[in-house]
């Protein structure tokens, strides 16, 4: 634990909690991703082909933090963790939210082509991102990362004079 503690410069115990979630959430998705491709199998291929995933996406995340590590500046790596929760979290919460407000405004399916449908539901759920991102941000206190995150993308987007 002591060599965990120093590769992710936890000075705190409390701090063990995002790498916990971070694991817990990993092996979720694991699961939930094997059981939607497999659930005609039985609970232990599934969860034998849970582990498989889990591994594939371990070493991809810890890919990602070696990469972003130098580009994303913040103080200790455990908050590299706290950033890719936000990010997991805004990216899930912002599809849900705008599912209810689509049906809300009376977009279906049926009364629109599929085509448009679709670029509607994407629209509406960028617009909820941007604003779960620095909600999701402030809540795990990382606000100023993600409001000069979020400034940055809504500049690449067009929007610069809302930000300036």
């Amino acid at each position: 634990m002591k060599k965990f503690k120093q590769t992710w410069e936890i000075q705190h115990n409390w701090q063990l909690i995002f790498p916990f979630l971070g694991v817990f959430g990993l092996g979720y998705s694991a699961f939930r991703l094997s059981y939607a491709f497999f659930k005609d199998l039985s609970l232990p291929f599934i969860i034998a082909i849970s582990a498989v995933i889990f591994y594939v996406l371990l070493k991809i995340t810890l890919f990602c933090f070696k990469k972003l590590e130098n580009r994303w500046i913040v103080t200790y790596k455990w908050e590299m963790i706290r950033i890719f929760i936000v990010f997991a979290l805004t990216g899930t919460s912002s599809m849900y939210v705008s599912r209810p407000i689509i049906k809300l405004l009376g977009i279906t399916k049926e009364n629109l082509n599929i085509v448009v449908y679709w670029v509607l539901y994407i629209i509406i759920g960028l617009i909820f991102y941007q604003i779960l991102l620095v909600t999701f941000g402030w809540l795990f206190g990382q606000f100023k990362f993600f409001w000069e995150f979020e400034k940055k993308m809504l500049r690449k987007m067009g929007l610069k004079r809302f930000v300036d």
